[in-house]
This record gives C-alpha cells, structure tokens and sequence, in this order.
C-alpha cells in the first residue's frame, strides 16, 4: 500500500486496524445489545472503534473525530475522522462475512478520503478524489453494463422502514433489472466500485455508513449520490451507480409511472 496517496494511505490504515480488531470477536460468542433506534450493537463494535479513535488521537491530535457508538469528540475541529467499527453488525453477530469497517477524512461535508476494510472476505477499498478507487491495492473501475435489462441491482433491506414511496422505487427498479438481491449495507457498495454490481440504494443511512463510499464510487467511474440525487454522502441515503446506467436507474427509483 505504500503506491497510495497520502490521504488514500491513513484512511487504509485505520479502516484495515479497525476491521481487525472487529474480526478478533467474528464468530464469537458476543452478547448483542439494543441501542436506542432498535439497532444491534456488541462489545466488538466499542473495541475497534476504542482502536480507531487511539489511533486518531494519537496521529491526528488536532482532528475530530464522528463515530457511530461513541459520538463526537472534538466538534470544532477543521477536520474529523467518521467511522463505522462493524457496518452490517446484524451480519456480524450471525457469522454472515457481509460486514466491514468504514472510515472517512471530512473537511465540513466535503470528503477527502474514504476507505471499506472487508475483513472476513479479505477485500479493501480506497480512494481520495483525483487519487484512484484501490481495491487490494490495484485500481479498480465500476462496471460497463448499459442496459437495465442485464444489471444486478442491491439494496439493503427490501422493507425499507417508513419509506414507501422509495420502496415503490426500489420495487420497480428489481423488477426490470436481471438480477435483485440484499447483499446490504456496505457489501453492496464494494460489488458496485468492483465492477459486480450495477447499482446499491439504501433509503436511510447515517453519515457513518455513507461517507467513506462517496469518493470510493466516484473515484472508481461511478455515480454517488443521496435517493433524490443530490451530489452529497450526508443526505440520509445513497444510491450508488455505474455511469453507464446512472440516469436509467435514478429515473426508475424517483418516477412513480417507472417511465
């Protein structure tokens, strides 16, 4: 990894130190706690993002730092460091390999430098803008299907809460394309930047989640933006493309005749 940029470079380190200590407790017996908004959470998500912000603090005094179990330290910081220990920690306590860990450099809403660690499938994406999207090392590219007829498209969970409308979308959208399927949370977004996936979606996300995967697709040829297109990773949703058919499938998830 030493070819990175050097913003790609310690997005990759903390991202990969993170996944690791996570995969320490994978398939362990853990005993899995509520959060408050009904989401699970485990003595191995505190553990890798304790890790995180040690590494943080120590490399980056001067930086914030916005994780999803421990919340924000450093508020007035010019830059923070957002992070997922376990994204997908509903896999993680199943012994499902679908998880990873999420970090992302921000500047304000602007990002600048993202990384997805896989742990337990051995996969790593990173990217900063003009650097490259990296997967294990090598550059990478989303995929050249244009036509809807034969793309795999993914989302998280099909049920999307209180979002009928956008499950509506969704619905339409599976129902044209070849392959449908809930490969969710982050996996999806690795399939998209590797070229195995044509679009992931999800309707409602917390910075944390999509952060890191704004550069990512981008660097990689692709399209990311929130469900109502706008060019932002803090918009409380993403949909993530291919170039090829990004305004096919954005039209198809916001048009309610699917035209």
């Amino acid at each position: 990894m030493s070819s990175l940029d050097t913003r790609v470079a310690p997005a990759a380190e903390l991202a990969r130190l993170t996944g690791d200590i996570a995969l320490r407790h994978y398939r362990s017996r853990l005993v899995v706690e509520t959060k408050a908004d009904g989401s699970p959470v485990t003595v191995a998500d505190r553990a890798a993002e304790e890790a995180a912000r040690d590494w943080v603090r120590r490399l980056f005094p001067d930086d914030g730092i916005l994780g999803e179990e421990l919340g924000e330290e450093r508020p007035d910081a010019r830059r923070r460091w957002v992070i997922d220990p376990i994204d997908g920690t509903k896999a993680f306590v199943r012994g499902v390999p679908l998880w990873g860990s999420l970090v992302a450099l921000c500047e304000g809403e602007t990002v600048l430098a993202g990384a997805a660690y896989f742990p337990a499938v051995g996969e790593l994406l990173a990217a900063a803008p003009g650097a490259g999207c990296w997967h294990n090392g090598s550059r990478c590219a989303v995929s050249s299907v244009d036509s809807l007829a034969h793309a795999t498209v993914l989302t998280t969970d099909s049920r999307f809460g209180e979002r009928p409308a956008r499950r509506a979308g969704w619905e339409r959208l599976a129902a044209a394309a070849s392959v449908a399927r809930t490969w969710g949370d982050c996996f999806g977004y690795l399939l998209v930047a590797t070229g195995r996936a044509e679009l992931m979606c999800d309707a409602i996300l917390s910075p944390w989640d999509a952060a890191a995967f704004q550069p990512i697709i981008r660097e990689a040829g692709g399209v990311f933006t929130d469900w109502d297109g706008r060019d932002t990773a803090f918009g409380a949703s993403a949909v993530a493309t291919n170039r090829a058919l990004s305004a096919a499938m954005r039209a198809v998830l916001a048009d309610p005749s699917g035209g």
